[in-house]
């Protein structure tokens, strides 16, 4: 296991990755006191996989199993208030220490609940995906949907302590494993070059859930994106290359009502939109756009591009928190390793990267019509 400090407002804490971090839960949760009664927020399907080792590790200190729809259209401010409620009734206070056991929704959940009860209780994320153990439970960001768009209403609340094990991920079912492999390929894009060439190397070998491949992809991840966020906490600079694709990806899911994409696959096309668009704009070479296109696809087919006109999914993008007074802003790689943020483009390149993007999908659609 290997141990990495993530620096916050409210202290530092720990990210304690590698087979075996689970068994750490009751020290981490012993080190924020004894007496701390413990609510756990999950869902269903994980409390089904890991519930009953998690109740074992907490012992007595467990108060209360709070479960909840792990699904993105239930990530709204009706599952956190229901969560609060669920709280109340069962007696908790101030002293409180929540274990979000789960991936980037139960975590987004469960720490926008941790900020707000009782105006701030404790936190230990447990993820249970690969999204949630290199992004989603690190930094602190929490928060939730609303029908306009994506994490609009949140806060930035770190936690205590942070346990990835990768042995959590062995019952992810073959799909949401690829969609946390975007993230890791957006760690190589961003800032680590050694990351991305590795997995040009390595990538069946992740795909295959191989314990060295996985651990080296999930420690590289895991010390980048603490690393990004113990510099810039609040997204007042630095911290914005990690939303290298996201402008693409929560148009995406907002025009699909989340119901289309897991995350990742929402962040894999745009990744491979944001690459085109670096190249239209003369800031990407042809060859390293196409490394990180080709990279992206190695991963597994991708859902469909939805069949959305473009302008549709451009005014989507005016929801992104990146907008400022109406100009879009994004995220563009210069090259591997290196992008650059608040990059402000021509609307006329950006509707033809739409376009691109969805033309494939608009012949095969063409085609299937004819040969009925």
């Amino acid at each position: 296991m290997k141990k990495v400090s993530v620096r916050a407002a409210k202290g530092k804490y720990d990210v304690i990755v590698g087979r075996g971090a689970l068994g750490q839960l009751p020290r981490a949760t012993a080190k924020l006191g004894k007496n701390k009664a413990v609510f756990v927020i999950s869902s269903p399907r994980v409390w089904r996989h890991h519930g009953s080792r998690i109740e074992r590790l907490l012992g007595a200190a467990r108060r209360k199993t709070i479960l909840m729809n792990d699904a993105e259209t239930a990530k709204n401010l009706s599952t956190v208030e229901r969560a609060c409620r669920d709280l109340v009734r069962a007696g908790a206070d101030r002293r409180t220490l929540i274990v979000a056991v789960g991936g980037g929704v139960v975590g987004d959940v469960a720490g926008y609940v941790a900020a707000s009860y009782a105006r701030g209780i404790g936190l230990i994320h447990i993820p249970t995906t690969v999204v949630a153990q290199v992004d989603s439970a690190l930094g602190g960001k929490t928060g939730v949907n609303l029908p306009e768009g994506k994490n609009l209403v949140g806060a930035f609340y770190p936690p205590q302590a942070v346990l990835a094990d990768p042995d959590l991920l062995a019952t992810l079912p073959p799909r949401e494993f690829r969609s946390g492999i975007y993230e890791i390929i957006k760690y190589g894009v961003i800032g680590d070059v050694k990351l991305f060439e590795f997995l040009e190397k390595k990538m069946e070998s992740l795909l295959r859930r191989d314990p060295a491949a996985l651990q080296f992809a999930i420690e590289r991840s895991v010390a980048q994106k603490a690393r990004v966020v113990s510099e810039d906490e609040h997204e007042s600079g630095l911290r914005e290359i990690l939303n290298y694709g996201h402008t693409f990806a929560h148009a995406l899911e907002s025009a699909t009502r989340y119901r289309k994409y897991l995350h990742g696959e929402a962040v894999g096309w745009g990744m491979i939109a944001a690459a085109k668009l670096a190249l239209a704009e003369g800031l990407l070479s042809g060859r390293d756009a196409e490394r990180v296109i080709q990279m992206t696809r190695s991963v597994g087919p991708l859902p469909a591009w939805p069949a959305v006109a473009p302008s549709r999914l451009a005014a989507a993008m005016q929801a992104d928190k990146k907008t400022r007074a109406g100009r879009l802003r994004f995220v563009l790689p210069e090259r591997i390793g290196k992008v650059r943020c608040g990059v402000e483009v021509s609307p006329e390149n950006l509707l033809r990267v739409l376009r691109e993007c969805a033309a494939p999908q608009s012949a095969m659609r063409r085609r299937a019509g004819r040969s009925q």
